[in-house]
This record gives structure tokens, sequence and C-alpha cells, in this order.
């Protein structure tokens, strides 16, 4: 989440906001961005007043010739906006009509207009509309645990349309403050090793598992010293969806405070199958965890 204030340019990721100074916007180069990420309600009220704009200054521009509309009505800068929103639109009923050199060269030059403001609205809203939208969705809290006599760290993650999600693939990383003599201080980015990265075909569930052993960056690392480095966790995944052939991509970012050690998660699904032999799946308990009693500190 990005927005302006006063003092700079706020970045929100997660709990963690970052305020950047000396950036410098281009509104103007960046209004197909703007048009992109704005809200449904936003986009339409943008639309809305650069076409009242528009109409205003045609309009105006017409009340400048000496009676260059015939059939004018009413006869004053009303009857000029409407004519000039039915040039824009190109409707052109046909009662009022240009009638000067003057009155067809501002027409002309409205519908010129008129046809780029249509081609270039139509497109804006057609890639919204067939822009991907991601149908993944994460678990609120990664979970730790002992299994097998080795501590894992688990995320689980759901396709919310159940449909196919072919070749997905996950990459969890490590981001962690760093600070050196000859780099000073940052953010140190560190890939963390999944037991299976990819996915053949994501429909349901799916919890990805890192071990935590000698060559992982977790690895002699509690609560409070992931505190102290203001450690954070970003899983990224990446499939193709085969309903629409686009590409499936959704990313999720948790700060290491936000893990649930000793825990493991609510099992989904239904242990006994009905009559059909059909499995139910309970998404109502999918964030749910529970604490391990007696879980090895190891």
């Amino acid at each position: 989440m990005t927005q302006d204030n006063s003092h700079g340019r706020r970045i929100s990721m997660g709990g963690r906001s970052v305020v950047a100074h000396g950036l410098h916007t281009h509104f103007w180069q960046d209004i197909y961005y703007y048009a992109m990420t704005s809200s449904w309600p936003v986009f339409f009220a943008g639309v809305g007043v650069v076409f009242l704009v528009l109409n205003l200054c045609f309009a105006a521009l017409f009340m400048l010739g000496d009676n260059p509309i015939g059939n004018l009505y009413p006869n004053n800068f009303l009857g000029a906006f409407f004519f000039s929103v039915e040039t824009l639109a190109t409707v052109g009923y046909g009662d009022m009509h240009p009638q000067t050199v003057y009155g067809h060269a501002i027409a002309t030059l409205e519908i010129f207009v008129g046809m780029a403001c249509v081609a270039l609205i139509t497109g804006v809203m057609f890639a919204r509309f067939s822009r991907p939208r991601s149908s993944i969705i994460f678990a609120e809290h990664p979970v730790s645990h002992v299994m097998d006599g080795k501590r894992v760290l688990l995320i689980r993650l759901a396709n919310s349309r159940m449909n196919i999600i072919s070749e997905a693939t996950a990459k969890l990383r490590l981001m962690r403050d760093e600070s050196t003599a000859a780099m000073g201080s940052f953010r140190k980015i560190t890939d963390m090793k999944l037991e299976r990265e990819q996915h053949p075909i994501f429909i349901l569930g799916w919890t990805v598992i890192h071990v935590i052993d000698e060559s992982s960056p977790l690895f002699g690392l509690d609560a409070d010293g992931l505190h102290k480095l203001n450690a954070s966790l970003i899983l990224s995944i990446e499939g193709v969806d085969d309903t629409t052939n686009q590409p499936q991509r959704a990313r999720h970012y948790y700060p290491c405070s936000q893990i649930h050690w000793n825990h493991r998660y609510v099992d989904v699904f239904e242990s006994n199958r009905d009559a059909n032999s059909v499995q139910h799946i309970h998404y109502t308990r999918f964030h749910d965890s529970e604490e391990i009693v007696d879980a090895p500190e190891n």
C-alpha cells in the first residue's frame, strides 16, 4: 500500500511502514498506472470529471463564435454545453448543428477528441476487467513445531476459486536488518529452502514447509532474536490459471512476530466421509492453529 503525505511518500507492507523523502511523482506520465490501480468508484469519478471539464471547455469555445450553432436551445451557455455533450459523444441528434465555419472547426476538433477519449477509456476499462486477479489466500499466521525430530516452519495456502493453477511455484524469503562496516545498515534478503517448491495442480490447499536446520537463516533464532533483527517473511506464489490461461501471482508479508511457535494448523478436512464417499473441507478453520502440548524446545 502506497500513499502520499506532506512529509513524503509512505509505503506500508504488513505491519512495517516506511516514509520516502525526495521522490518526485509525475502524474501525467503515470496516468495509466493510476487508472489501473484506483478503485472503480474513483476511476468512474475521474472519467466523469474529465467528461465534464471537456464539455465546459468546448461549450466556452462555441460561445466565443458569432452564432456558430443553429437551433441553439436554450440560447445560452447551457445550450452550448448540451450541444458539446452531443458532439463529444458523437451522438448528433440533428436539432442543433454547427452553421458557421468556426462552428464546424470547433465541432471537428471536439469529435476528434471525443473519439480519442472513447478509445482510451474503452482500452483502460478492458485492461482493468481482464487483469488477472489472485485467488490465493494465505493463513494469517505461520506456525512452527518439531516434526520427525526437526523443527519446521509451515505456511498454509488455499486456492479460493478451486480451479486448477498449473505448475504453481512457491518462494519463501527472510528479510532482516543487517549492519556492516562496509555497507552500513540495510535490509538483507535470504532465500529459504522449501521441502517442495512446486505444485503441479494447485486446486485446494497447499502447506509449504521449511526445515530449520543448520543451513536455515532461522537456525538458532527464537522469537526474541527475530524481533531484534526486525525480521519478516515474504511468501510469493506464481502459476498459470488453466481457466483463463493467465498468470496468477500472489504474495504475503509476515512479520516474524506473527509466527505461532509450537503450534500446528487445525485440520480442515473432515475425517469421516459421507455416504457418497465425498470428503468435506471446512475453510472456516483455515486460519486456526492449536498449541502442541509438551512440544520439545529444539
